[in-house]
């Protein structure tokens, strides 16, 4: 296939100060829990980035200094030369197809406590830290300020040095340091560093001119600011200082990266926000300066790309999860590949990888994360080894992928599915409140597999053990998910709680099966993540009055690691949900819950006819069960829920590993590691 000309505008090439991209598709700087510790991980990651067809690369944030350590979370560090040959890996691997490397050097400042290195943090004044740490910072004196500029500089020669075409600084999520000097929340001073937004701006100016005087001979010189904090009044606005700051350096650097802050704002999720979003904040950067702009929205529609530059909003196309979701959209559309996007649903599992400091992940990209340490990539596969059929007993995302990417391998695949309707619980939690682009994890790999000729597809084809052995299929697949326990046992109880057999008891399966209560309802969640927030949600937008209770400390509490978990609390409250935190329920009695305050052991009484309960999962393995140790299978295998209920994420990286395992004997947990150089003990004891 060939491009449609209609896209040609997002291939053209545009210049950097003296480099120059060859399209128009920018990976900005995005977080991967690899950071420092698993540099050749990171430069495999970033390199197959480049091969998709970004022009330009960029790291995660790169520490330029130990008194703006952020351990233990896994960023990039150049704190001195033993630094540059880790990060020389990923420029190298970013050259190797012909892309620009990009590194965002930064000082965290008052956003960090330096756990590891046990620095004082410091920053435009004295104030605590923003990270939940007993830590102040102190304010910097005028000697501070120089040294700052000092270790910024050299930074940037050591990217030079390092292979980096363009180096960053960096204002913006409320980190990098230059951003609490702009901010009049953050930024008391009475001296020529304060007060005035020419004064505040001037550490910025600063370190945009000394880094243009260090390398800007040969690296572009980029700058990264949040226009918007979204606080109104009290904080930076697109309107306000966002829109002067720029119109006071627009010609100075040779990029503007412009977003809003902080990173829940820039990275929402789909839950939240849809595409493009941002706009709205950044549309005015191009009316006042004449540098390229690229900003970012999860972008994953070319047509949208392309009026974006033609309407004069973007020079570049920035992205971090659709380029995590899809490494080779750029080539797709250029390719005239529509259909093969994978596109970003906007989940936020990549965002967990930071926060949990963990190999980076991703719900529609089963090899992120996995391209040095497994080998996978995602566009290529191994062949077949084996002859065998593959017969897959359930449609869900664990089943969709195992079925796809078994039959990209070449195994003739058939997959079955009980009901009518593909997708399993994706098409199900794609109906609940802004969950609706989750759907794209089911439609695209329905779109793969039904144009592929070694796949037959078979729906209303409920399959017992013995239809499975009748079937003849050497390789059988059980993907048949798992069901919502109703009794209450989870996390906070080991037995079922008393009341819970009533039939005005209700779980998310009753939910997504149309199933609402229509009374007072209480919802006990007992998950944690995103299912007991939605259904509260549901229930209060159909007018009921609603009692969410949790044994956590926030509604949804792992979605804090999703960057959203304020924000549904935000809406429960507009809902008029009523939450109670630290709380279990003990008994339901017909009319009213028993609930029990974790911390003073009070209980009390909530007038309630219904409860929802979202505790925990029993996967459906009967069929596997069944199936145990007959004869007449090469191989006998249950994965994703009902092999462990979990994410989504994890249901479609299971289907995945399989596939890429299946008949390699050699196949098994272990998997080859960066571990760090011992010294010699002589040097601690002689």
């Amino acid at each position: 296939m060939t491009r449609d000309r209609r896209y040609d505008i997002l291939f053209e090439p545009v210049k950097i100060g003296p480099v120059t991209a060859r399209n128009r598709f920018f990976q900005v700087a995005h977080c991967n829990g690899y950071g420092w510790t698993q540099p050749q991980a990171l430069a495999e990651m970033r390199g197959i980035k480049a091969e998709g067809g970004w022009s330009v690369v960029t790291t995660e944030e790169v520490e330029i200094h130990p008194s703006g350590d952020c351990e233990p979370y896994h960023e990039g560090r150049l704190w001195s030369d033993d630094d540059i040959p880790a990060l020389a890996l990923m420029a190298d691997a970013v050259h190797f197809h012909n892309s620009l490397a990009a590194i965002e050097i930064m000082h965290h400042g008052p956003s960090t406590a330096n756990r590891a290195s046990r620095e004082v943090p410091m920053g435009p004044s004295h104030r605590p830290v923003t990270v939940y740490d007993p830590v102040q910072a102190r304010r910097m004196d005028k000697r501070d300020i120089r040294n700052l500029r000092q270790w910024h500089r050299d930074a940037a020669l050591r990217a030079k040095r390092a292979g980096f075409d363009i180096v960053y600084v960096y204002a913006a999520h409320e980190l990098g340091i230059p951003m609490h000097f702009l901010s009049r929340r953050m930024n008391d001073r009475s001296d020529e560093y304060g007060g005035s937004l020419e004064n505040r701006a001037r550490l910025l100016r600063e370190l945009i001119e000394d880094t243009k005087d260090a390398v800007g001979g040969t690296c572009g010189v980029a700058v990264r600011l949040a226009v918007d904090e979204l606080l109104g009044p009290d904080g930076i606005t697109s309107e306000g200082e966002g829109r002067d700051v720029i119109a006071m350096m627009a010609e100075l650097p040779d990029l503007w990266d412009v977003n809003v802050s902080s990173w829940k704002n820039d990275s929402a999720t789909s839950r939240f926000h849809k595409e493009g979003f941002q706009e709205d904040y950044v549309r005015f950067v191009k009316g006042v300066t004449s540098k390229p702009v690229v900003g970012v929205g999860r972008y994953t529609s070319p047509d949208k790309m392309v009026s974006l530059v033609k309407g004069g909003v973007l020079d570049f196309i920035g992205a971090a999860r659709p380029s995590i979701a899809d490494p080779f959209l750029p080539k797709k559309i250029e390719e005239g590949r529509l259909d093969d996007i994978r596109e970003c649903i906007g989940c936020n599992m990549c965002v967990t990888s930071d926060f949990t400091m963990t190999n980076l992940r991703c719900t529609q990209n089963p090899t992120m994360g996995e391209e040095w340490r497994r080998g996978w990539h995602p566009e290529r596969i191994a062949p077949k080894t084996s002859e065998h059929s593959v017969l897959v007993v359930g449609a869900g995302p664990a089943g969709l992928e195992a079925a796809l990417s078994a039959a990209r391998r070449g195994y003739d695949v058939h997959l079955s599915e009980a009901g009518t309707d593909l997708g399993g619980r994706v098409a199900l939690e794609a109906r609940l409140p802004g969950l609706s682009e989750w759907i794209r994890v089911r439609d695209w790999r329905v779109g793969q597999l039904q144009r592929m000729a070694n796949v037959t597809i078979y729906r209303d084809s409920r399959l017992t053990a013995e239809d499975v052995l009748g079937f003849g299929s050497g390789h059988v697949v059980i993907a048949t998910g798992a069901m919502w326990r109703r009794d209450g046992v989870g996390r906070e109880h080991g037995f079922a709680v008393p009341g819970f057999d009533r039939d005005n008891v209700l779980t998310p399966d009753d939910i997504l099966a149309g199933r609402m209560p229509t009374g007072p309802v209480v919802v006990f969640d007992d998950d944690h993540f995103y299912m007991g927030g939605v259904i509260a949600e549901k229930c209060a937008a159909a007018g009921l009055a609603t009692t969410y209770v949790t044994p956590a400390l926030q509604p949804s509490d792992f979605t804090a690691n999703t960057l959203e978990a304020v924000a549904i609390a935000k809406r429960l409250v507009k809902l008029g949900v009523t939450l109670l935190t630290r709380t279990s329920v003990a008994a339901f009695r017909g009319d009213h819950v028993e609930v029990v305050d974790e911390l003073s052991g009070n209980v009390r009484k909530i007038a309630a006819t219904f409860v929802v309960t979202v505790t925990a999962r029993l996967p459906n393995d009967a069929v596997f069960e069944k199936l145990r140790g007959q004869d007449g299978l090469a191989s006998l295998v249950r994965v994703g829920d009902c092999n462990a209920p979990g994410t989504i994420q994890a249901a479609v990286y299971a289907g995945h590993r399989w596939a890429r395992e299946l008949d390699d004997a050699s196949a098994g947990p272990y998997y080859p590691r960066e571990l760090p150089q011992a010294p010699s003990l002589k040097r601690f004891w002689g």
